[in-house]
């Protein structure tokens, strides 16, 4: 099992030195979901909110929230991200926005914290629009779902 890359030898943090390492294709895909009452996904639905429609703000915040994963995460390299692509869906049985966010680069270092960043940042938005009407939400199961690209290879979350 590999060990903890942002540590030295001493313990002490380190940014990850990635200058050897081949510019190579990577993507990243994370995904998460904020639960809510039946009514609150209602307003949503029919853009009842007069902050504006959640979907679409959460949307810009999530890509916005990729860009910026850098100033919010100690120790991540600041990528110049080639694509990031965040998508919202109601889904009433379940009464959640499920949130999926792929980010895409040729780089050094993969995007797994952009697309993880993006994800929470649009589910931290439609959390911030919704308080008014519904304090009880759950932001949940935010988790890396996929990536591809460098050293490591392929990973699919079962």
């Amino acid at each position: 099992m590999a060990g903890l890359t942002h540590l030295d030898d001493k313990g002490n943090a380190r940014m990850v030195d990635v200058s050897t390492k081949d510019v190579t294709a990577r993507t990243a895909t994370a995904k998460g979901s904020v639960l809510m009452r039946a009514e609150t996904l209602d307003l949503i639905q029919s853009r009842g909110f007069a902050k504006g429609d959640v979907l679409s703000i959460a949307q810009l915040a999530g890509i916005m929230g990729a860009k910026r994963t850098p100033d919010l995460i100690p120790l991540c390299h600041p990528l110049a991200l080639d694509s990031v692509e965040v998508t919202l869906a109601c889904d009433p049985d379940r009464k959640a926005v499920d949130i999926t966010a792929t980010c895409r680069i040729e780089a050094r270092t993969g995007v797994e914290m952009e697309a993880m960043t993006a994800v929470t940042v649009a589910a931290l938005t439609v959390y911030d629009m919704c308080k008014a009407v519904d304090r009880g939400m759950r932001i949940t199961d935010i988790r890396l779902v996929h990536k591809a690209g460098g050293k490591s290879g392929s990973f699919e979350a079962e």
